[in-house]
């Protein structure tokens, strides 16, 4: 072990050669692995698409909501018209009133499915 010191010195580089001596080298084993699972694209990307699409998604909201407005609109100026349909103008207003609102509700429902299933 003296020699070795005397020879390689602490730092463990010999000073004749330059190289440590057999000794003190690791194996190195070369590793190869094979990829299992799907490469993801960047997630910051994903994520902006996903706020993106969601947000075209819910502007069928904006229109649901103009729906409605426009259907009870339309029932004021109905009945002030005649007053005698006011029960037959207000079943109208109410199945108006359900489809606007049923597609407001689709465009949420796939702005939902956008963000948290895909």
């Amino acid at each position: 072990k003296q020699w070795y010191q005397r020879r390689v010195g602490s730092s463990g580089i010999n000073a004749e050669y330059g190289v440590q001596p057999l000794a003190a080298v690791q194996p190195v084993f070369a590793v190869r692995s094979f990829q299992t699972t799907a490469i993801k694209a960047d997630e910051s990307l994903e994520q902006a698409s996903k706020f993106i699409g969601a947000g075209c998604a819910t502007v069928g909201v904006a229109g649901s909501g103009a729906g409605i407005g426009t259907v009870f609109g339309s029932l004021v100026e109905g009945y002030a018209r005649n007053p005698s349909l006011k029960t037959q103008l207000f079943s109208y207003c109410v199945l108006g009133f359900a489809l606007s609102e049923a597609m407001g509700l689709f465009c949420l429902m796939i702005a939902f499915l956008i963000l948290f299933a895909l």
